[in-house]
């Protein structure tokens, strides 16, 4: 298979992009960015990209699958219209294209909460790209619902690592849902839907990943 990897330079698409070079049912990568990564494997296309401007006429849209792990928070962004920039509007320009031009299946690092309804805006965004995706016919869309996500960012969020200390220590008194959820172990999850596609809508909760 040809799969197509968006948010490569994150703490889960650098594990989904590992994961997907050494799976031999994954013929090919094609991981757009908008700094090139570090390495030279033969079977990564590394296109650099402006996410405001995609070469929508480019030949390395035609693939199979496609595993989005683009994300950022309100202030990394910067502001609410940045991150639902980021977050909403270039996830889905990537599903509308890879699949005008024959993707079958979807895979997204979404959110715990994840809720179009939501006040909290944060999971509104992510609840609207879900119910976006659902209207583009993925004969495969599955949604991933990670809670605190645990591993080493090259940008470390403060709150997020107060987090990680505290349900660290406490991880084995915790219910499953508060539990953090490993990037490699969310990583193997998106691949897994990626390479192996079932047909319909599915997905996966934070619990699934503790």
């Amino acid at each position: 298979m040809k799969v197509m990897l968006v948010g490569a330079t994150g703490l889960v698409g650098g594990q989904v992009l590992q994961q997907l070079l050494d799976d031999t049912r994954c013929d090919a990568v094609v991981a757009p960015t908008r700094r090139a990564l570090d390495s030279a494997n033969p079977a990564l296309l590394n296109p650099v990209v402006d996410f405001d401007r995609l070469p929508m006429d480019a030949d390395w849209w035609a693939v199979d699958a496609v595993i989005c792990a683009l994300g950022s928070t309100i202030k990394q962004a910067g502001s609410r219209e940045t991150f639902a920039r980021i977050d909403h509007d270039y996830p889905l320009r990537v599903a509308e294209q890879a699949r005008a031009r024959g993707a079958h299946a979807f895979v997204l690092n979404s959110a715990m909460g994840a809720d179009a309804g939501s006040r909290i805006f944060y999971n509104q965004v992510k609840g609207r790209l879900e119910q976006d995706l659902r209207q583009l016919g993925y004969p495969s869309l599955t949604l991933v619902r990670p809670g605190l996500i645990g591993g080493e960012r090259k940008q470390r969020r403060t709150g997020e690592h107060l987090a990680s200390l505290l349900l660290g220590t406490l991880g084995p008194i915790l219910p499953r849902a508060w539990r953090i959820n490993p990037a490699e172990r969310i990583a193997a999850a998106m691949v897994e839907a990626a390479l192996a596609p079932r047909p319909g809508v599915h997905v996966i909760a934070s619990t699934e990943l503790a």
